[in-house]
């Protein structure tokens, strides 16, 4: 696993547990493994690989944790003075979306499927959609 050099980011190690042939339980607990109350939680699928390009915003104040649950994608994480893109592809391994911090999902596997946990319930005045904005706002702190 690279190392997030990024700010506002960092891993999230979820306990798994390999049961032979009855597969893998991963385990995922509010507050233990993950440093915030979870009061959203949804999940991306049918995404297509050459097209699709999901994110494209930052929060101002929400946080939340991404894991990619079946199959690959690359996360773009940028923070206005460095940028990184990840493969996520390991079901226990989650990447924290701290505050101010600009994300893009892209290079969908087939049949990827996207979960994530967050810390608030949805308010669409806490986006950022644009990114010479965002860039001003990160500037700014």
């Amino acid at each position: 696993t690279p190392q997030i050099t990024v700010q506002n980011s960092g891993y999230v190690h979820l306990n798994m547990i390999h049961d032979e042939r009855d597969g893998n339980l991963v385990i995922l607990e509010a507050l233990r493994d993950v440093p915030f109350e979870i009061k959203r939680l949804y999940y991306i699928t049918n995404l297509e690989n050459s097209v699709s390009v999901r994110g494209k915003h930052a929060h101002r104040e929400l946080e939340q944790i991404i894991f990619c649950v079946q199959g690959s994608f690359t996360l773009g994480l940028d923070d206005g003075k460095s940028k990184q893109k990840i493969l996520m592809n390991k079901v226990n391994v989650g990447v924290r979306l701290g505050k101010m911090l600009w994300h893009t999902m892209e290079d969908f596997s087939d049949g990827c499927v996207l979960l994530v946990v967050a810390s608030d319930y949805y308010k669409e005045t806490d986006y950022i959609r644009d990114y010479d904005n965002f860039l001003y706002l990160a500037l700014q702190q």
